[in-house]
């Protein structure tokens, strides 16, 4: 499974180990429409990998935004404020993200807010591939 190959390559390039991983969560209704989270899938064979805690339901996208795929590069920010809350303390912990893509870095930065805001020491980004805005 490609998921797999891709998690494995993940979990061999990371140096530093955090506290927890979690995945880039999705709003409930997007979920249903895909039927799963494929930053989820890459999440879940990392933390397997590395025998590091994944806290499944510790982060929630509480907002429905528009996809960031159909906004302009400069929209994508404010599409995203607000749209993430943690219900678990993580008081100086370091968390890695797991996410698929990154492409303005706007999901990424919106769901650190959060987990700085319950107490994050230190939040870091893995993801798969990134896309550059187009010139």
């Amino acid at each position: 499974m490609l998921v797999n190959d891709l998690a494995d390559c993940l979990s061999n390039r990371v140096e530093v180990r955090p506290d927890y991983i979690i995945a880039m969560p999705l709003h409930r209704s997007r979920l249903r429409e895909r039927g799963f989270n494929q930053s989820m899938e890459l999440a879940r064979r990392a933390a397997r990998n590395l025998k590091i805690p994944l806290l499944l339901h510790a982060c929630q996208r509480v907002r429905d935004t528009p996809p960031q795929s159909a906004l302009k590069w400069k929209e994508r920010g404010r599409n995203m404020r607000k749209a993430f809350t943690c219900t678990q303390d993580f008081s100086g912990k370091h968390i890695a993200v797991v996410d698929d893509v990154m492409t303005s870095g706007a999901s990424l930065n919106e769901v650190a807010s959060a987990l700085r805001r319950a107490g994050a020491a230190e939040v870091s980004a893995w993801v798969i591939a990134r896309t550059l805005p187009h010139s």
